[in-house]
Parts: structure tokens; sequence; C-alpha cells
């Protein structure tokens, strides 16, 4: 059974000391080359880091797979990128020093600044639009517009509630007007008609109803009200004061692995997340096939396409990868405001990082075929 996408994080009241602590254990958990160095030199080594994804080993990943598989972990100067299978925000482990990089959201991260000044920033992402949706059947809700709403039972993760109020306020909305039922991640509850809307992934529970026979219909939160960065990389303030040439570096791998998966057959993309996932299940203690099943080829290859079009865009592609534009991060903080959660843009994102390498790299920007 999936687990929640989105934490609403009331972190623990020694969250000070254990931010202290992640400062300490991220300053000696890589061996930092001296400023001016590149990966690419043989003399540069950033030692070994670790990275937190967001979800299971799947397509979401497929640039960081790229990345392992083409060698450009080793070309930047890492001894060892390992990445920590999801689910989790990262949060936590970034303020206890477990990670040193999170591939989380803005609704995770922005939480926690906002709610106990946690001390992180976001300096990328690889997700430019919320991933969100409410899922409806055509021929059931049939949910075009935030006003359709009104009058419906929609299904809601308690994990995922305040996200969905954003949605509602977005949309001049009283909560009393919809009825909101506690689910899971299973979207059964849509295809038995127990709800008539469910709040879902359109890269995953949109894709697993589709492709059981269903027509269905998304209302994009991107497209309603409430749009904001996930899958974004995110570390804690001292650590990028402390490692800017380790992360540029990192970063130059990440585009490099992600470029690879707009410019590789799909097919190619979907053997290498089988290989990525088989290994994961095989080294999983809880039983990672058990819970999420074997990977299905045809829901990958329709996985690979849907985040495509949340990753690149307009913007994306006449600045790069994981750039995020003025008007995005406003609109960033602008859909966490109406969540509940007042950050500022200097609060949430610093990325400096991510446009140096442009302005440095300019034929990075090339990641379309």
């Amino acid at each position: 059974m999936p687990v929640p996408r989105i934490r609403k994080h009331r972190l623990a009241a020694t969250l000070a000391t254990a931010a202290v602590a992640a400062l300490a254990l991220s300053a000696c958990s890589t061996n930092a080359a001296e400023p001016g160095a590149s990966g690419s030199d043989d003399s540069a080594s950033f030692g070994e880091i670790s990275v937190q994804y967001s979800w299971i080993k799947n397509e979401e990943f497929a640039g960081e797979f790229y990345a392992y598989e083409n060698g450009y972990y080793d070309e930047a100067g890492f001894d060892e990128v390992i990445g920590i299978s999801g689910p989790d925000t990262g949060v936590a482990k970034l303020l206890s020093g477990t990670v040193q990089v999170a591939l989380s959201d803005a609704a995770s991260v922005g939480a926690a600044v906002a709610e106990e000044e946690a001390p992180l920033k976001i300096i990328g992402a690889t997700f430019q639009k919320n991933p969100f949706t409410i899922l409806s059947l055509a021929d059931g809700g049939n949910i075009t517009s935030p006003q359709d709403l009104i009058g419906k039972t929609i299904g809601v993760q308690d994990s995922n509630a305040s996200v969905f109020a954003a949605l509602l306020n977005a949309n001049d909305i009283d909560p009393s007007q919809v009825t909101v039922v506690p689910v899971d991640f299973d979207p059964t509850p849509l295809m038995d008609g127990q709800v008539d809307g469910f709040m879902a992934y359109l890269t995953n529970e949109a894709l697993t109803v589709e492709l059981a026979g269903y027509e269905i219909t998304n209302l994009s939160y991107a497209e309603n009200g409430v749009p904001y960065v996930a899958e974004t990389f995110t570390v804690t303030d001292q650590y990028l004061a402390e490692n800017e040439e380790l992360l540029k570096e990192f970063l130059i791998a990440e585009i490099k692995g992600w470029t690879q998966v707009f410019q590789q057959p799909v097919d190619d993309t979907v053997s290498l997340v089988q290989k990525y996932y088989n290994q994961a299940a095989e080294e999983s203690e809880d039983g990672l096939e058990a819970v999420f099943g074997a990977l299905d080829p045809e829901k990958t290859t329709a996985g690979i396409a849907a985040q495509n079009l949340l990753i690149s865009t307009e913007e994306t592609e006449a600045n790069g990868l994981f750039t995020i534009s003025d008007d995005l991060k406003q609109q960033t903080v602008d859909s966490l405001a109406a969540a509940g959660w007042e950050v500022s843009v200097d609060d949430l994102f610093d990325t400096t990082i991510i446009d140096e390498i442009y302005d440095e790299n300019p034929e990075l920007l090339n990641y379309l075929p």
C-alpha cells in the first residue's frame, strides 16, 4: 500500500540540537575540494554523500540512474553517491545530518521553515509543476474545474489535507461545500464509486486508474491556483555555505543524467529503471515488491512521459534543467501561504549555484534532442 508523498512536518522540540548535530556531521561527511576545483579534475575528490529520494526507486529518479550508469558522479569527483530509497521528504534527515541532499518538495520544506524556522534551502527543482491532481472518472464525478468540487465527495490522504485546503482556498471554495473522506494512496475507492474525486499524483495514481481501463479527468493543482516546485534539491543552510563547489559538481552530474532521460530511447530508460528497481527490491528489508508489486513497464513508460511534462517547460528550455524562475518562486510561496505556511522567497530558495552552472556551462542548456 503506497504511503504519503507529502507530510506536514511538526519537528521535534529538539530541532535546534538536531540541526547543530547535522551541521557537524555534514561538515565531516565529505572531503570538499579547494575552491575552483572541478569534478573532472583527477585531483578533486568530494568523498561520499548521501541523497534521500522522496519515493521508491522508480522512474522519478531515472536521471539519477543515468548519472550512476554513465559515471557522471565519478567524473564530478565523488567516491560514492548513496541514493536512499523513500518514501521520505528528507527534512528530518537533513536536519539530523543523516543525509546531505534530499529530493523533497516545496510543501514539506516550506512547512518546516515556516513552523520551526528549519535552516533549509531549495537550490533547484526537477519538477517545475506541482504533480498533484484531483482525479475523477469521466463517467463519474468528472471534475473539470475547481467549482465542480462543490457538493462532491473527495478522497484525501490525511498527510495531504493542508495541500487540499490550499486548493479550496486558492479558488474561494468554503471547506463546508466539499465532503472530504480519508483514504490511503490506493485509488480503489474512486474506481468503486465510493468517492467522486481522489487526490492523486499525475505520474502515479492517475496512470494506475487510466491503465485499468477507466476514462479519467484530471484537475491539476498547477493549473488551478496551486503551482509549486517538487522533487527539489534541498540542503541545510550551513551545508550550502560550506560546500558550494561540491554542490555545483553534483548538480552538473544530475543535469547530465536527466539530459539522458530526454535524449535516450524511452525503452532504454524503462530498462534502466527496471534494473535499479529490482536492485532496490532485492535489498529491501520491508518487502518492496510485496508492497508495491513488480514494476509495470507500461506504467513506467507512461510515467516517464507524464513527468517529462512536469520537468521540461518553456522556462527550463530557456534557462536549463532545475532552474527556478523568479515568477515560479513567488508562485510557490503564494501556494504555501494558501496552505497556511508563511515563508518568503529568500527564506525558501537559494538558486545561485544552479544559475552559475549555466552561466559557466551554456552547453548544458541543450537537454532536448
